[in-house]
């Protein structure tokens, strides 16, 4: 068979990166101009791979607008090759959903131009998740083409059945752990192998020999795929010409300008039976450990709040509440949803996410962040306020109070404190001068206030003053209303809450017959601060501030937790680089002041203070080395002399019914070149630890591959790490604290939570000063501990993502609806399935939900929607053959389509 070379033209299109956001755009639009005018003056230029995502359409169009029926005829002739994306987006930082919706968006945005690329296209991705063939599959796609993650041994090299991540070709079998299976193409060359293609025949000769060798080490079969571009690379103008010079050279083989589906159709034909078989996630896990670029996991750790808080708002409070207010309000935000979605998703290339860019790109993304948030709050209140209106409260018309109802809109059941602002008096500007106004309801005395159920019950809860402001509303029929109003503010322990349920309560004037229970129910704080504790935990602060927490249902307990730690990093946005003779500098073993901040009836919370001597930055050497572009290895670089007052404040809570410890550690970072860490020692021996990752609770090895030279071994989370053995475990929680470590110390596993990491530089492959990613000022940071036994983890895994999901509330009147006071509209059964869409499907009203199993063995997968009947979909949310199972294979993801009967 003649050997063939398949030459595919593309730019991998960062959208933003070194240069700001506009810069790339422009010159996104020459290279735009460029390729359409190759289609029309070319014949021989058959096609242009438009790298996977469809918003380089649209940042085209919107400078170039006129050029939209250009657009449409080469997409149609099948020139201009689209989609399957949205975008390119990072694998491991961005949610389970956010991935989902790329492809939904991409897909959808395709077909509506024309046929989509469908192929898993990954080329420069961070590592590749786990089930990613699960993933590809259910959206129709059989082949993902990906560079990194993999490593290459070639062809006539031997691979042994250990190496899970490693292939002596660049074509593999790629399995996920649900045993989903799919082609996996790996650029072994790069995505850049067939670049700027000489013209003049002794140039190419020596261009192909070099080429043609280098691709025959890993090629499986006489197909050769050369990719004809690289990063924001114009295109080349002239490839028809070095096609025919390329033909003209080597008789024997056959040079073609191809598309992929072209290149795959063949290679699928002629693959081999010996193809290597990679498993699960693809983290670069059998190289030196240098390159895995897992530490932008803590790069910019604002970019992973924002990203973390405005996900979750998204698809775990805006979209179940515009779900189950679609019965009465029958109307569903799409539109506003996908204008979010694409805003939010907009953050989410490797580079920008990551935070491996230039200053400039992440200020935009903020604004980004902050837009699709005012968006999903938005949608969040009007379907709520809708929701609330169809809530039968005449239960209170008895009660003379301040009706108000509380959300969970998680999966899964939630144990808290929810927070409520009570309008108690309202004055419209129609009633006087705005500051006569304020000083009458300022200086009013208002009687005490308790909190009832629709039982007439009184429950523990913390009323405090909520202060006298200005307010307003806007009425869809009338113009803006404004007032001065009157508050309090309500704490509400909830000790146990129904997933995708409500319950309402009132406030009520308190009267003799009402039961205070703060006069009954036991303190959570004694010993001045220096003791937690409820039926669960006990929690004893040391002199240090370090805790040692007793679990009371296994009666163990666990020392030293709470220890922080700093290290100068002289490495940059993608690689965290500890000087050489560094020492780390502990909290532990330093004193700690205690103070009491509150002992309620819902919650007991301590604030422990830490004052460290930390080195201001790096030494001067440092600078020098960044600008002579000295990679990160072989810096010589130390830490400054001069030190400064770094101060932690971290507020510990032990709410009354959760067996989960939150902490606040808040702190003004004044500091350079350096990476905060907080510790906890699990007293645990175990060769592998489990986290959060994409539709996967994923198992990793608490060692290294024998290859592994780089010091530390930093992974990947969402929202949580677990350790654990037979008997026992640890979970560790964080909203937006995506890096952690699993450090082997003293015959035990230790987890390593990073909050901070304080950089200067871009890095890769030039200078690019980044004093902003330095993370100066005022910083905040909020995790939790879970604790378990024997066949619990998984309790901790639901109080971790629950943790990020706030109970939603809202004040109401009382009225009639449809709907019972308290009450549960969706039910998922049991612990081992995880709830990520509760939504109404693209385009259409039926109800979409999406769970997956968090588990290695099947399990029950019962979710029941009263006056709903399920059909089984896909992840493009297309129904499919086969019914809805009870229960779910291992890891796998269960995508559901409800109908209203």
């Amino acid at each position: 068979m003649k050997k063939k070379v398949y030459i595919l033209s593309h730019s991998h299109w960062d959208r933003e990166w070194y240069l700001p956001y506009e810069q790339h755009h422009m010159r996104l639009v020459e290279l735009m101009d460029d390729v359409l005018e190759l289609f029309e003056t070319d014949p021989e230029f058959k096609s242009f791979h438009l790298d996977g995502q469809t918003i380089m359409i649209d940042d085209y169009l919107q400078v170039r607008p006129h050029k939209k029926e250009l657009i449409q005829k080469h997409i149609k002739n099948g020139k201009l090759k689209i989609g399957p994306f949205y975008i390119l987006q990072d694998a491991f930082l961005t949610s389970s959903e956010s991935n989902v919706r790329n492809i939904i968006v991409g897909m959808d945005e395709s077909k509506q131009w024309g046929a989509p690329v469908k192929l898993g296209y990954f080329p420069d991705t961070f590592g590749n998740a786990g089930q990613t063939p699960q993933m590809m599959e259910q959206a129709g796609f059989d082949v993902a083409a990906f560079g990194r993650g993999v490593k290459p041994t070639g062809f006539n090299n031997v691979v042994v059945n250990d190496d899970k991540y490693a292939s002596q070709f660049s074509e593999m079998w790629w399995k996920g752990p649900d045993e989903s299976k799919i082609l996996g193409l790996l650029f072994a060359n790069w995505y850049s192998n067939g670049n700027e293609i000489p013209t003049e025949k002794a140039e190419a000769q020596v261009f192909w020999e070099t080429k043609l060798a280098d691709a025959g080490l890993y090629t499986s079969t006489d197909h050769v795929l050369m990719m004809n571009g690289c990063d924001h690379q114009p295109v080349q103008k002239d490839l028809s010409t070095a096609i025919q010079v390329a033909n003209e050279l080597y008789p024997d083989i056959e040079f073609v300008h191809a598309s992929f589906e072209e290149y795959l159709t063949a290679l699928k034909q002629d693959l081999p039976e010996n193809l290597n078989t990679v498993s699960g996630e693809l983290t670069s896990q059998e190289t030196d450990g240098w390159y895995t670029l897992a530490n932008t996991a803590s790069t910019r750790v604002y970019l992973k709040q924002w990203n973390t808080r405005v996900s979750r708002l998204l698809e775990s409070i805006a979209e179940p509440l515009a779900t189950m207010a679609y019965e009465t309000a029958e109307e569903y935000p799409h539109d506003m949803l996908r204008y979010a979605w694409k805003t939010l998703m907009q953050n989410h290339p490797h580079d920008s996410i990551c935070g491996c860019s230039v200053d400039e790109v992440h200020r935009e993304m903020v604004t980004r962040f902050e837009k699709a948030n005012e968006v999903g709050r938005y949608v969040a209140d009007e379907a709520a306020l809708h929701l609330v209106r169809s809530i039968d409260t005449t239960s209170f018309k008895n009660m003379d109070g301040f009706p108000f109802v509380v959300f969970n809109t998680s999966g899964s059941e939630k144990i808290g404190v929810a927070e409520v602002r009570i309008e108690i008096e309202r004055l419209p500007f129609s009633a006087g001068v705005p500051d006569q106004l304020y000083k009458v309801l300022k200086e009013k005395e208002y009687p005490s206030f308790v909190v009832k159920t629709v039982d007439g019950e009184t429950i523990s809860a913390i009323v405090t003053e909520g202060g006298t402001e200005f307010g307003y509303d806007l009425p869809k029929d009338k113009f803006r209303q404004p007032f001065m109003a009157r508050y309090v503010e309500v704490r509400l322990p909830i000790e146990s809450m129904k997933g995708l349920s409500w319950n309402s309560f009132i406030l009520v004037e308190a009267d003799e017959q009402d039961v205070v229970v703060t006069a009954t129910e036991a303190s959570l704080v004694s010993n001045n601060g220096a003791t937690l504790e409820n039926s669960y935990l006990k929690i004893d602060v040391q002199k240090d501030g370090t805790l040692a927490v007793l679990n009371k249902s296994t009666n163990r307990t666990y020392a030293e937790l709470l220890n922080f730690e700093d290290v100068g990093d002289i490495g940059n946005e993608y690689i965290f680089r500890q000087p050489l003779n560094d020492q780390a500098i502990y909290s532990k073993g330093t004193a700690a002041e205690i103070n009491i901040i509150e002992d309620t009836v819902g919650f007991g919370e301590i604030e422990i203070t830490h004052h460290l001597e930390v080195p201001i930055s790096a030494d001067e050497q440092l600078e020098e080395e960044q600008k002579a572009v000295i990679e990160m290895r072989n810096r010589q670089a130390g830490r400054s002399k001069t030190c400064k007052t770094l101060t932690l404040k971290t507020k510990v809570r032990l709410e009354r019914h959760s067996q989960q410890v939150k902490f606040e550690t808040t702190f003004d970072n004044q500091h350079k070149d350096h990476r905060l860490r907080v510790l906890f020692p699990t007293g645990i021996q175990s060769d592998v630890h489990y986290a959060d990752s994409i539709f996967e609770v994923v198992e990793r090895p608490n060692t290294v591959d024998p290859a592994w030279i780089n010091p530390s071994n930093p992974q990947h989370t969402h929202a949580f790490v677990n350790v654990q053995d037979a008997e026992h475990g640890v979970t560790a929680a964080g909203i937006g604290l995506n890096e952690y470590e699993i450090i082997e110390e003293q015959n035990q596993q230790t987890i390593a939570v990073t909050l901070l990491r304080a950089v200067g530089e871009l890095g890769d492959w030039g200078y690019f000063a980044t004093p902003e990613a330095q993370c100066l000022g005022e910083k905040s940071m909020l995790y939790a501990l879970s604790f378990h036994g024997k066949e619990e983890a998984t309790r901790t895994f639901h109080e971790a993502f629950n943790y990020q999901i706030p109970f939603s509330t809202y004040q109401t009147t009382v009225h009639d609806g449809k709907w019972s006071p308290n009450h549960q509209y969706a039910e998922l059964k049991g612990q081992n399935m995880a709830l990520t869409a509760f939504k109404r499907k693209e385009h259409s009203d039926e109800i979409i939900t999406r769970m997956y199993n968090l588990t290695h063995k099947e399990t029950d997968a019962v979710l029941t929607i009263e006056n709903y009947a399920s059909k089984k979909c896909n992840l493009l949310e297309e129904v499919i053959e086969g019914t809805v199972e009870e229960t779910a294979k291992p890891y796998e993801i269960v995508n559901t389509l409800w109908i209203q009967e």
